[in-house]
């Protein structure tokens, strides 16, 4: 079993976590991340301001990321004057 971290970004839950979760494969690590993700997600989305980026990633050991997820609010164009 191998040992994973999660770290956030931005917002209410930023920073790495100081203890961390054994999983069987990184199969098993993504799968718990996105479940975790998917339960934090309605919360950020409606406090997301236009042109910012919020992410969640899954370290290792070392503490280095393995994976990321992230999300981004874009505004493309700016209104007609």
């Amino acid at each position: 079993m191998s040992m994973y971290f999660f770290r956030i970004s931005h917002g209410r839950y930023s920073g790495a976590s100081d203890q961390g979760s054994e999983f069987e494969s990184r199969e098993d690590a993504w799968a718990e991340m996105t479940k975790v993700c998917a339960n934090l997600l309605g919360g950020i989305s409606r406090s997301l301001q236009q042109n910012s980026e919020w992410q969640m990633e899954m370290l290792d050991e070392a503490r280095r990321p393995v994976f990321r997820i992230r999300l981004l609010g874009e505004a493309l164009r700016q209104p007609a004057p």
